[in-house]
C-alpha cells in the first residue's frame, strides 16, 4: 500500500502543476494511535484535530514532503524580496498537494481504503494563527525530519518543500523517527542563517513572533496578487544550509 501511495505521488509531481519542479517526494508514517497526535492538543493548540477526528476507524496517518530544487531555493535566497518563483511554487504546490491528496483518497477507495485529508494551508485560526491540523507536526509523528529554529521541519531533503497529509483506515508500518536534530544551531549552537534570513526580524534565537511573520506574509499575498493566495515568504527556508539535504548529509 505504501508502495502504491510513493508512486502514485511521484507520477503526479512529475506532471506537476505550472512552472514548478520538485526533487523525490519523501512519504513517511505513522499508527493513528500514537499517542503524539493526543500530545498535540498541548504543543499545537486544544483545538488541534485527531486522526479519528478526520476519519473514524482512523488506523494509520501518511505524510509526505515535495522538496523544491536547489535552484529554486537559491532564486528564493539571492533575491532582495520574496523571489517571485518562490511565491508562484508555494501557490502551485499547494495546488498540487490538493490534487495528489484528491487522487489518492480516489485511487485507494477503489481498493477498499477510506482516506481523509486537510487543505495544504488555510487550515488555522487566522486570529491565534494556531492550526487545526498541522502538517509539519503531524509528519515529525510519521518520522519526516526534526524542527529547527525556524519551527520548520527539516526531512532528509531538507526543509524548503511543501508537506502534505492523509489519514487512512488501513494500517500501514510506522516509519521510524530519526534520532539527533539536524538544525546545527540545536544541535551545535552554530548557524543562525535562518535568523538572519529573516526580512521581518520575526524570528529570533528565543523564537518566533508569529504576528509578526504573518503580518510580512500577507505583504508578500498582495505584492504578488496577481497570482493567487501566496502568503509565503521562505527566506528561513532557503536561506541556510537546512534549506537543501540530500539523505545521508
Amino acid at each position: 500500500m505504501k508502495e502504491y501511495i510513493e508512486n502514485t505521488i511521484l507520477r503526479i509531481c512529475s506532471g506537476g502543476i505550472g512552472n514548478t519542479s520538485y526533487r523525490r517526494p519523501l512519504v513517511t508514517c505513522a499508527r493513528a494511535d500514537d499517542p503524539l497526535f493526543a500530545e498535540l492538543k498541548k504543543a499545537v493548540g486544544p483545538e488541534h484535530l485527531l486522526p479519528q477526528d478526520l476519519l473514524p476507524g482512523a488506523a494509520s496517518v501518511v505524510a509526505f514532503f515535495l522538496p523544491f530544487t536547489k535552484e529554486l531555493a537559491a532564486l528564493n535566497r539571492k533575491s532582495p524580496y520574496v523571489a517571485r518563483e518562490w511565491a508562484e511554487a508555494y501557490y502551485e504546490t499547494n495546488l498540487l498537494i490538493k490534487l495528489i491528496c484528491e487522487k489518492l483518497t480516489a485511487g485507494l477507495a477503489a481498493r477498499g481504503v477510506k482516506a481523509a485529508w486537510q487543505q495544504p494551508t488555510h487550515n488555522f485560526d487566522q486570529e491565534k494563527l494556531v492550526s487545526f491540523w498541522s502538517h509539519k507536526h503531524v509528519a515529525y509523528i510519521c518520522g519526516a525530519g526534526t524542527f529547527g529554529l525556524h519551527q520548520m521541519l527539516i526531512t532528509p531533503y531538507g526543509c524548503a518543500g511543501r508537506l502534505g497529509s492523509l489519514v487512512l483506515d488501513q494500517p500501514l508500518a510506522p516509519s521510524p523517527r530519526p534520532e539527533g536534530r539536524h538544525c546545527l544551531y540545536l544541535r551545535e549552537g552554530k548557524c543562525l542563517a535562518c535568523v538572519k534570513s529573516c526580512p521581518s526580524g520575526a524570528l529570533t534565537p528565543e523564537g518566533l513572533d508569529k504576528q509578526k511573520c504573518y503580518s510580512y506574509l500577507l505583504e508578500v499575498d498582495t505584492y504578488y496578487n496577481d497570482l493567487g493566495t501566496c502568503d509565503a515568504c521562505g527566506k528561513c527556508a532557503a536561506g541556510g544550509p537546512c534549506a537543501i539535504l540530500e539523505p545521508g548529509d
